[in-house]
């Protein structure tokens, strides 16, 4: 009897331990963002998706589509400042598949050409969520500069 209670006991502890956060996260990361754009005195737009961005140079006419192959400059950090990655330091811009990046990329960079240069305030949910990445922590708030090199 003894060990059952204890058994019990164990899968409840660890059934509590394990309950997942179903906190909306989409108003929070709102707030997050339009308190950084006011501090920061910058106006965006933003989507129904609820990117927020800022396009500095629309570059060229053409814009990648979800399944081009794209080269990017970029920085990457949090509204405390905090750079979390970046490819300037690297030397050169990175290559990857629009398709196989965070949704506010995929949403983002359609938005402009080669040669543009794009901010993008990304909500966790067009992020990493709520798991986080490297020096992401989960349901975190991101901005990205961007400069779009090329694209095929």
């Amino acid at each position: 009897m003894l060990r059952t209670l204890f058994a019990l006991t164990f899968l409840l502890i660890i059934a509590v331990s394990c309950e997942t956060d179903t906190t909306d996260y989409g108003p929070i990361d709102k707030k997050i963002i339009e308190d950084y754009l006011a501090d920061n005195n910058l106006t965006a737009q933003s989507t129904a998706s609820g990117l927020y961005y800022i396009i500095e140079k629309p570059g060229g006419v053409n814009h990648p589509n979800i399944n081009s192959l794209v080269t990017a400059h970029y920085k990457g950090y949090l509204t405390d400042g905090t750079v979390f990655d970046e490819s300037y330091s690297k030397g050169s811009p990175s290559t990857f598949a629009l398709n196989a990046v965070i949704k506010g990329w995929q949403e983002g960079l359609q938005l402009i050409g080669v040669k543009g240069k794009i901010q993008l305030f990304i909500p966790s949910a067009l992020g990493y969520g709520s798991t986080g990445k490297g020096g992401v922590p989960p349901n975190t708030v991101m901005i990205f500069e961007v400069e779009l090199v090329e694209f095929y």
